[in-house]
C-alpha cells in the first residue's frame, strides 16, 4: 500500500472508531503525522484526497475538520462521476436505475404528503407548458423525481438516486424524447406516477415508475444509436 493510501486509511480508522467524530477538528499536521507514524507530506496528500470526497473540510487559517458525514454530502461525487460516463456504459446506469427507482417510488407512495403531491402536480403542469423546450423539460423533470426521492424519507437512497439520475444522462434522454416526438407520452407517464402516488398504491407506483424508466432507456438507446452521446 502506498504511504498516502496508508495515511488515508489511518485517518478513516480514526473516524470509524469515533476518535474523530463529525465536526471534530483534526490535530495539527505535525501531531497527526507523529501519531500515525507517517510523514507530513503523506498526511497532507491524504487530507487533500479526503477533502475532495467531503470527508474533511479544510478551513484556511482555522484547521481541518471532519464533515457532518451525512450521506447526501458523501455521495455528491456519484452524480459527478456518472456525468462523465460515456457511450454504452450509460445503459448500465439506466439498468441500475431500473432496479432502484421503482422500489423508491413505491416506498414514496406510502410516505408522501399532500404538499409534495401538489408540488409534483405543479412540476408536471410546468412540463406541459414547456412544450419542446428541452432545457425546461429537463429542469422540471429533475425537480419532479427529486421530490419523489425525498418523499421516501431516506436521505441515503435519495442521494444515490439523485446521482444515478444526473443532469447529463437526463439531458440525453430528453433529447431523444423531444426529437422522437414523444414529449406528450412522457408527460403522461409522469401523470401516471403522480396518480399512483396520490392514491398511495405502492404496487401501481412501482409499475408506473418501471414503465417510465423503460421509456427513458428506449430514448437513450435512440440517442446512442445516432452517435449523439458526445455532442
Amino acid at each position: 500500500m502506498a504511504v498516502t493510501d496508508r495515511a488515508i486509511a489511518s485517518i478513516q480508522e480514526l473516524i470509524r472508531t469515533g476518535e474523530l467524530r463529525p465536526g471534530a477538528r483534526l490535530p495539527p499536521e505535525n501531531e497527526l503525522a507523529a501519531q500515525l507514524g507517517i510523514g507530513r507530506s503523506s498526511i497532507r496528500e491524504a487530507i487533500k484526497a479526503l477533502a475532495l470526497i467531503r470527508v474533511v473540510d479544510v478551513r484556511q487559517g482555522d484547521g481541518t475538520y471532519v464533515t457532518s458525514l451525512e450521506p447526501q454530502l458523501l455521495l455528491e461525487g456519484v452524480g459527478f462521476a456518472i456525468d462523465l460516463v460515456q457511450d454504452e456504459s450509460l445503459l448500465e446506469i439506466v439498468e441500475v436505475r431500473r432496479l432502484f427507482e421503482p422500489v423508491a417510488t413505491g416506498l414514496a407512495a406510502k410516505r408522501i404528503d399532500d404538499a409534495t403531491l401538489a408540488r409534483l402536480d405543479a412540476h408536471i403542469a410546468d412540463m406541459e407548458r414547456a412544450g419542446h423546450d428541452q432545457e425546461q423539460l429537463l429542469h422540471f423533470d429533475q425537480m419532479f423525481h427529486l421530490a419523489i426521492f425525498e418523499a421516501t424519507g431516506n436521505p441515503t437512497l435519495t442521494s444515490i438516486l439523485a446521482g444515478l439520475s444526473g443532469r447529463t444522462v437526463r439531458a440525453r434522454i430528453w433529447r431523444g424524447v423531444t426529437e422522437g416526438g414523444a414529449t406528450e407520452q412522457t408527460v403522461r407517464e409522469h401523470r401516471a406516477i403522480h396518480h399512483a402516488l396520490a392514491i398511495h398504491d405502492r404496487q401501481l407506483a412501482e409499475a408506473a415508475a418501471l414503465m417510465h424508466v423503460n421509456t427513458s432507456e428506449q430514448w437513450l438507446r435512440a440517442v446512442l444509436g445516432r452517435g449523439a452521446v458526445g455532442e
